[in-house]
């Protein structure tokens, strides 16, 4: 497509990726006018891709593609029009909430990258400018082209699909989006879900929730409990260990008598003071009773 202006000046790249900012290039970025013939493109772009789709309304614009977290690979021809430049075409990628069926008819929620809205210029189709642009995207999502979910693809891209990537077969759904058979499968061997990292700091909550799990593995009955030392086990049959959450208390020594052979009498433990106690005692029945014989 050939534009009034000079299409270089607008897009530096051979392919350029737009978002919300309308920005290809920073000079671009520097110049609001430019950023207006770049609206200008992307408008003329839209609605030649919704005649060429059959389709009642453009699907792509500049004033959408504002307000909607997209982007779309514009890719142009530098060297045509005496060196002004023509577009050539562009793709339009964007990650949304889907709930597909799959193989076995059961709903499952996705949220896989959709090709929204795809266009090469009439002019310029067979020329190999569709499987480079599509490539590119491919690349710099690091994504394939069965993981993605198609919008309303036109027999077009589907004839597309078949040719280069050999996706055939396809899961009907009761939405406007085309998804095929293997989208399932490797998505089910990875994951089918889409799960994002939380924003900020853990709560305090679940730090008390891991507390309390190390506790209770910490008090768990034999033979469950995790094996000891045996350093620590000997110990642990002279003084109980405290409690979790009780203040640190000084544990005494424990003391061991040997045991005489022939001794029936109960083996309790005594300490020093209890044996010299004992001594004394039956050192004085000894003289009472040589005296009063």
């Amino acid at each position: 497509m050939e534009f009034p202006f000079d299409i270089n000046q607008l897009f530096s790249e051979r392919i350029s990726i737009l978002d919300q900012n309308l920005v290809a290039s920073r000079q671009s970025k520097e110049k609001p006018d430019l950023r207006v013939k770049i609206a200008t493109v992307l408008d003329e772009l839209g609605e030649a891709s919704a005649k060429a789709q059959d389709l009642p309304a453009p699907i792509t614009s500049a004033s959408k593609l504002q307000f909607q977290k997209h982007q779309l690979y514009l890719m142009k021809d530098g060297e045509s029009s005496r060196g002004r430049g023509v577009v050539v075409g562009f793709l339009k990628v964007g990650y949304k909430k889907l709930f597909l069926l799959d193989r076995n008819g059961v709903h499952i929620e996705v949220e896989p990258l959709c090709v929204l809205d795809f266009y090469i210029a009439e002019n310029l189709q067979r020329h190999g400018y569709g499987l480079e642009l599509f490539n590119f995207m491919l690349q710099h999502q690091n994504v394939e082209p069965v993981l993605l979910a198609y919008d309303r693809p036109s027999t077009k891209l589907l004839a597309f699909l078949a040719k280069h990537y050999n996706l055939r077969q396809s899961v009907p759904q009761v939405n406007n989006f085309v998804a095929f058979e293997d989208f399932f499968y490797k998505r089910a061997v990875s994951q089918l879900r889409r799960v994002k990292k939380p924003d900020g700091e853990i709560k305090p909550y679940s730090l008390m929730e891991r507390e309390a799990v190390r506790q209770e593995q910490r008090t768990l009955p034999w033979p469950f409990a995790a094996p000891q030392s045996p350093h620590r086990s000997v110990s642990s049959q002279c003084s109980q260990s405290p409690s979790a959450g009780s203040s640190p208390r000084r544990v005494l020594p424990c003391v061991t008598h040997p045991t005489f052979a022939g001794d029936s009498r109960e083996q309790s433990p005594h300490s020093p003071l209890m044996d010299c106690c004992r001594t004394r005692r039956s050192n004085s029945l000894s003289r009472s009773q040589l005296g009063f014989n």
